[in-house]
């Protein structure tokens, strides 16, 4: 694929609060469960900044790209350090967390918090019915209506709607996941706002500062991130910005790799950017 490890150095690191990088579930007292800090996506980036500066001694990236909360991040990485990232992909994310998406992050919050056993974060072991909530409420928004009207999920080897939502969305949360860890990247996600980047004055003056060539890819049906909101996105953003829709039903899922079509879409866009002349 475009990103190949014999032709790029590839850093693939882990986010503040997932439970492998620091997190509540593993950070020492006093700081561990609900004591674990607020994380802002820009504490993801400048960690990573300092990785990449400090560790690796590189100065220039050329290529930043995620999917979800890594397309927040990549429009961060773009905004804070317009001087080092030559091209952008964020796919299936946006810079700023809308309205409509905070109330369903919320919504999230609400049942994990609301589970017998939660105990306020002070859990002994994490609870299973919290977890079953919050996996049935994500079921709902991962993927489209259309996906789920053309039965979609059979391409995954599921034999009924239940089955799909049991074995995928209940099998993702219900894997270990520590439930302050996902209160924490809930956080994260629910406060994204480029525009908070200390001197950028607003949203839009911070999309205007990206100096990187872009090419910004929301998928179809994504109800997280639909693209008319990375319409308005790519309207601040520098002349030559391209706005690049993932055709299909698959939603926000589109980015996951679980659909070949969609990761076919995704690669060539990032191949075709790679061989671009870069916005630095």
């Amino acid at each position: 694929m475009a990103l190949d490890p014999d032709r790029w150095f590839v850093i693939v690191p882990n986010m503040l609060g997932n439970g492998l990088s620091t997190s509540p579930s593993n950070a020492p007292v006093p700081h561990d469960g609900p004591s674990f800090p607020p994380i802002r996506v820009r504490d993801n980036v400048e960690a990573q900044y300092r990785l990449v500066t400090e560790h690796f001694g590189i100065r220039t990236l050329s290529l930043v790209l995620g999917w979800s909360m890594g397309a927040g991040q990549t429009y961060q990485w773009a905004v804070s350090h317009p001087e080092m990232v030559q091209r952008i992909l964020p796919f299936c994310g946006s810079p700023r967390t809308a309205p409509h998406n905070q109330v369903f992050l919320d919504s999230l919050r609400a049942a994990l918090m609301a589970a017998v056993g939660f105990d306020g974060g002070r859990y002994t072991v994490p609870p299973a019915q919290g977890l079953r909530a919050f996996a049935r409420i994500y079921a709902g928004w991962g993927f489209s209506q259309a996906f789920y009207l053309e039965e979609e999920w059979r391409r995954l080897g599921n034999t009924s709607l239940e089955d799909f939502v049991v074995d995928f969305w209940e099998g993702f949360f219900l894997d270990g996941r520590d439930p302050n860890n996902l209160l924490t990247m809930l956080d994260t996600w629910w406060h994204g706002d480029v525009g908070a980047t200390p001197g950028a004055g607003s949203t839009e003056e911070a999309l205007a500062s990206i100096r990187a060539t872009a090419i910004v890819m929301p998928a179809e049906k994504d109800l997280y991130f639909p693209p008319e909101d990375e319409a308005w996105a790519v309207s601040h953003m520098r002349d030559g910005t391209e706005l690049r829709v993932i055709p299909g039903v698959w939603g926000h899922f589109a980015g996951g790799g679980k659909n070949p079509f969609d990761t076919a879409f995704i690669d060539a866009a990032v191949a075709e950017l790679l061989a671009r002349p870069s916005g630095i």
